[in-house]
């Protein structure tokens, strides 16, 4: 729970927040309630390898599997194009492909997020579906384009550092 402020200062983000299903956290006891579910669903086991990420010991955002095989990620605005998630989502990768075994790992992005597509192409994904209306934020509908890597198609050469 102590993650719950930093985050709250990623998750009220608008710019953060701009491609999330969510609109960005009005207050922080939202936030904690966030944070909250996420310890839940790790010791539920609906949830595996949602992480908090930190850079110099600082909350910048998160990654993980919310659900199987889905992987999410969000960053504070600060850190973006500066090859972080990539890190983090390569950790990520490699840990579902050779130590969870994951078959695929699919991802779901708002088409109107280039810098996320293009992260997801330079990692190998691949578009397999899309989508129109697939949630509401706002009052305003937004589409998905859905996007797999395969364990097979998972290559050593993505490994970042």
């Amino acid at each position: 729970m102590a993650d719950a402020p930093p985050m709250h200062q990623v998750l009220s983000n608008e710019i953060a927040m701009r491609h999330w299903s969510t609109l960005p956290h009005a207050t922080l006891a939202q936030t904690e309630a966030w944070v909250a579910s996420m310890i839940e669903a790790e010791r539920a086991g609906t949830s595996t390898d949602d992480c908090i990420v930190e850079l110099d010991g600082r909350v910048i955002g998160k990654a993980g599997f919310w659900r199987e095989p889905e992987l999410g990620f969000i960053l504070h605005p600060d850190h973006h194009r500066r090859g972080l998630a990539t890190e983090a989502l390569t950790a990520l990768l490699d840990r579902a492909f050779s130590v969870r075994l994951m078959p695929r790992v699919v991802v779901d992005v708002d088409p109107k997020n280039h810098a996320c597509l293009a992260l997801m192409a330079r990692l190998g994904f691949q578009e397999f579906d899309r989508a129109s209306r697939t949630f509401c934020r706002g009052g305003v509908w937004s589409d998905s384009v859905f996007l797999e890597l395969a364990a097979a198609r998972s290559a050593p050469s993505r490994r970042v550092g």
